[in-house]
């Protein structure tokens, strides 16, 4: 059975930093593409960033582009989110989500394996 398991949600000042970890483990697992999504308190779910398998190719969306970076230690099976400059309008449930395709997807019905998700709350 595969886990995914979030951590590094908290609070933060408007213009903080946070830096979410994900780890994904199973015994015949071997993680292809990851991803973050985040869902705001009545909102849909949304796409934030996904990473290749190998690294070499990653997406972002336009919201957090220039202050949120993904990336993956394969070895740790293990992707982050470093969140800078935070916003108020960041303040969402993350969720990680992995498949087996190396292929980066932004479609949340793409990807097969999910964290219960880490709280973020951003304050100003």
């Amino acid at each position: 059975q595969v886990q995914v398991v979030e951590s590094g949600g908290g609070l933060v000042q408007a213009g903080g930093s946070l830096r979410l970890s994900c780890a994904a483990s199973g015994p015949t697992f071997r993680s292809g593409a990851m991803c973050w999504f985040r869902q705001a308190p009545g909102k849909e779910r949304e796409f934030v960033a996904a990473i290749s398998r190998r690294g070499g190719s990653s997406a972002y969306a336009d919201s957090v582009k220039g202050r949120f970076t993904i990336s993956r230690d394969n070895a740790k099976n293990t992707v982050y989110l470093q969140m800078n400059s935070l916003k108020l309008e960041d303040t969402a449930v993350y969720y990680c989500a992995a498949r087996p395709s190396v292929v980066v997807s932004t479609k949340p019905n793409e990807y097969d394996y999910w964290g219960q998700g880490t709280q973020v709350t951003v304050s100003s």
